[in-house]
């Protein structure tokens, strides 16, 4: 493995995952640093599915071998909202809306809501695939609940409604450092990282 090429445009994204793999002795491009540009339609039904949909698009755009690809497809899942917005987390009240407007959406929806039933999780799927194909995938998460307002300017996307108990505060009041041993993200990429270092790729 020579190279990693991350199926993401998303800045915020990427600089995250850079931090989270940054004491591993690789490569790592986003899409637009490899030159691939692609228009993914991501169809499928669960978080899982939609990574493999990025990983195996983008990797039958690579020619080089010793490439892999990793594609993450993560969201909010909401267990009173019966897990919304889950897999359209994204694109939920559209692609364009800013994550202020949609966090004020699902704290009016969650008004009222006590605290036992607002229970929640972020969910990451990261999918592998070179250029033969799908290679493995692999599931992080981590357990919290929604909170009454916005707080914290650390994280980006849902952090400042996602409470974490055993910390007071929410994921986007904690340190970059902290946030990525705990996040959903950090967990999936550390076991793909043990993944794939298992399979000598």
């Amino acid at each position: 493995m020579k190279k990693i090429i991350f199926a993401t445009g998303n800045q915020d994204k990427m600089g995250e995952i850079r931090s989270i793999l940054s004491d591993w002795d690789m490569e790592l491009q986003s899409m637009k640093e490899a030159g691939i540009e692609l228009d993914i339609v991501e169809d499928g039904t669960s978080f899982e599915k939609n990574a493999c949909i990025k990983a195996s698009a983008v990797a039958a755009q690579v020619q080089e071998e010793g490439i892999v690809v990793l594609a993450d497809d993560s969201g909010l899942e909401i267990d009173y909202l019966n897990k919304e917005p889950g897999i359209y987390s994204a694109r939920y009240l559209g692609e364009d809306t800013p994550y202020s407007v949609k966090n004020q959406k699902i704290l009016e929806r969650m008004e009222g809501v006590p605290k036992q039933e607002r229970t929640a999780r972020f969910v990451c799927a990261i999918a592998a695939a070179d250029i033969n194909g799908e290679i493995c995938v692999i599931r992080g998460t981590i357990e919290g609940y929604i909170g009454w307002e916005p707080s914290g300017a650390n994280g980006f996307g849902y952090d400042p409604i996602f409470y974490l108990d055993e910390y007071g505060c929410s994921t986007a009041e904690l340190s970059e450092e902290k946030k990525n041993e705990l996040s959903h993200r950090g967990k999936a990429l550390r076991a793909m990282r043990q993944k794939l270092e298992e399979l000598s790729l």
